[in-house]
């Protein structure tokens, strides 16, 4: 295997990976500018090159054209602590191997790396990709795997399923689909089909012809003819009624289809992405959805998080939302002192992005000044102190979780296990409490990413590297 070669500005970066690549028996070589690393190309070629996207000069994904157009064959695995849609798809358009979002798991990259020294590498077309993703920015780890998928569907035709609850953006997922797929000229079309009647929606879906029923004074073509060589995303696919289903069916088999009153079979090439915020599974068992339309759909399934699972993206949605409202509404753009955003943020918004939209639209039209403070939110959030966080005005909680309590009551019963045990004469009471407080953390944290270490160890606010040596310190190593 030839060396892997490294190019990262920050020499911390460099010098973590060249450890464990030389302790894996990788050999190495490292370089701190995208300029040194085409001059050392010319005269040798890596296994695999491993690179930033920022970097002072010429940057990581100019970096990986000009390895491409030189190199095709070559493996690039482009690295970044600034993860959006853009540059994630970007990466893959210009055919980078694979995208490592800082902070990485030094393992796991070890791995990334020696897999894509043994795999040959295929140039990637690259495709159109324009449109506005302003919203597609996040720092969350289920996000950025959102943004993985896109960018490898970007050359895909299979049939997208995006679940999700409302107001998670799955109409903006299944329009940057469409925008970085080889379709993105074609049109994009959106039907809610829980928006229209049942009676209507047959013939919105696949048209009429003239007097077909009563009022059907002309031909009238449906969103699958609108949608031809293009992409028809069709929402909240869960409330389409049965019948419609085997209807639906029958297209994605045969890509064919008869309008309403007529006998000549119209066919059509569409993209279907369908989106749900209900459990199909579970529609499927009660008898509501048919199983085989099901497994038609569910061929890839993209699962949006809801925001108070990314609630490190809020402050950025929110500064978003509140510059947008003001221009709508010609005002100056309200800004939030440190306590309102917190409180913002501590908020479970069970109508997700949606709802973080309307609080700042409410904001940029009754706050009186300029600057919002705590006092200044919506009732619903400035009655959040009374109650626990997470928890509705009638006490129960958005989506059946449970509250998150924010109390202080921990902090006196700890005092008094402290005093007991002191009285006792137990010795290195602070060593034993701190590795009940370290393991009772650790366990719940991984119990709410089922046993995902790296999201586990974001939400905590530690490395991946730490939360896995204080398991195998606390004997949680299964967990």
């Amino acid at each position: 295997m030839k060396p892997v070669w490294i190019v990262d500005d920050d020499q911390s970066i460099r010098w973590v990976l060249e450890k464990a690549l030389t302790r894996a028996s990788i050999e190495v070589q490292s370089f701190a500018s995208a300029a040194a690393v085409l001059q050392a190309l010319e005269g040798a070629t890596p296994s695999v090159l491993v690179t930033d996207v920022r970097m002072p000069g010429q940057d990581g994904l100019s970096l990986l054209q000009a390895i491409k157009e030189r190199h095709p064959e070559l493996a690039v695995i482009v690295m970044t602590a600034f993860t959006d849609l853009d540059s994630t798809v970007s990466a893959f358009q210009k055919g980078a191997f694979d995208y490592l979002a800082k902070p990485f798991d030094v393992n796991e990259a070890v791995d990334l790396i020696r897999r894509a020294g043994q795999e040959p590498s295929e140039p990637v077309p690259v495709l159109p990709g324009t449109g506005d993703t302003t919203l597609l920015q996040s720092a969350s780890l289920a996000m950025q795997d959102v943004f993985r998928a896109i960018g490898r569907l970007a050359t895909s035709r299979a049939t997208v399923l995006v679940t999700g609850e409302s107001g998670t953006g799955k109409e903006l997922i299944a329009r940057a689909l469409h925008t970085h797929s080889a379709r993105a000229s074609g049109p994009f079309i959106a039907l809610n089909t829980a928006a229209i009647p049942r009676d209507l929606l047959e013939a919105e879906l696949f048209g009429h012809e003239r007097g077909a029923f009563t009022g059907a004074t002309t031909l009238r073509r449906g969103r699958f003819e609108a949608a031809h060589e293009g992409t028809l995303f069709l929402d909240e696919i869960g409330d389409m009624p049965l019948e419609l289903q085997t209807r639906l069916l029958r297209v994605l088999a045969e890509g064919s289809f008869y309008r309403v009153g007529g006998s000549q079979a119209v066919s059509v090439d569409v993209r279907i992405v369908a989106a749900t915020h209900q459990p199909l599974e579970q529609r499927v068992a009660q008898g509501q959805f048919r199983e085989d339309l099901f497994h038609r759909l569910n061929v890839i399934r993209l699962r949006l998080p809801p925001l108070r699972e990314r609630k490190e993206d809020i402050p950025a949605l929110a500064q978003l939302f509140l510059e947008q409202s003001a221009r709508s509404l010609a005002v100056p753009t309200r800004r939030l002192t440190p306590g309102a955003l917190q409180a913002l943020i501590a908020f479970d918004y069970p109508g997700n992005i949606r709802q973080l939209e309307n609080f700042c639209h409410w904001l940029s039209v009754m706050s009186a000044g300029q600057v919002v403070d705590v006092k200044d939110l919506p009732p619903e959030i400035g009655s959040l102190s009374a109650r626990p966080i997470g928890q509705a005005a009638d006490g129960s909680s958005p989506q059946g979780d449970p509250p998150m309590i924010i109390e202080t009551d921990w902090a006196a019963l700890l005092e008094r296990q402290v005093k007991s045990r002191l009285a006792h004469g137990e010795p290195a009471v602070m060593s034993t409490l701190t590795r009940d407080f370290e393991r009772v953390l650790l366990h719940a944290a991984l119990a709410h990413s089922h046993g995902k270490r790296a999201e586990a160890a974001q939400r905590l606010g530690i490395g991946r590297n730490t939360l896995t040596r204080k398991c195998q310190e606390l004997g949680l190593e299964e967990t």
